[in-house]
């Protein structure tokens, strides 16, 4: 067990798009056999054991770079991710919540959730449920509060979700369309 000041943040990073899928901490073992098998090697200070990221699940990370930070204090992991790397099922762990959520309920359905019917109902249900949530925003838009927009937007946007975990992709990759068209 490594003493607590010896362990070092580690920012998850995927090498080809940049965006930050998680944090974890290495000690000097982590990072040997992190260095030594080309993947990602983690302490977990809650089990208080070393983990290999996707032993359990498959979702390995491959190093492409380790680098410190400029005070040594912090690492760097720039990794090509076979598949999502937050426990939820989302791509990262600073997903928004929402999706985090709508993320777990798809892969674990627990049972009385209105997100696993919706999600069993299937992938014509969800949509025309969106589509109908789409109708009452731009009704609220037209005729109503500020309040009533708000809370028709939320409810589109949790069915967009909905939707988009029922068809297998991620939020990061509308999130990265965005960004493409932002360019």
């Amino acid at each position: 067990m490594p003493p607590e000041g010896a362990l070092r943040p580690v920012i998850v990073q995927d090498a080809r798009s940049g965006r930050v899928l998680m944090l974890a901490w290495m000690d000097a073992e982590a990072e040997r056999r992190t260095r030594e098998s080309g993947e990602a090697w983690f302490w977990s200070r809650s089990r208080q054991e070393y983990w290999r990221k996707g032993a359990t699940s498959g979702n390995t990370l491959a190093v492409e770079e380790l680098r410190d930070d400029c005070d040594g204090d912090a690492l760097l992991l720039r990794v090509s991710a076979a598949g999502p790397a937050c426990h939820t099922g989302s791509l990262s762990c600073f997903a928004p919540a929402l999706w985090r959520t709508i993320s777990e309920r798809a892969r674990e359905r627990p049972e009385g959730s209105y997100t696993t019917t919706l999600l069993d109902a299937g992938i014509p249900v969800v949509a025309r449920k969106l589509g109908e949530e789409a109708i009452e925003v731009l009704t609220a838009a037209l005729a109503e509060s500020d309040e009533r927009v708000v809370s028709e937007a939320a409810d589109l946007v949790y069915h967009l979700y909905v939707l988009l975990a029922a068809r297998g992709l991620d939020l990061a990759s509308v999130e990265d369309e965005l960004d493409a068209r932002s360019r």
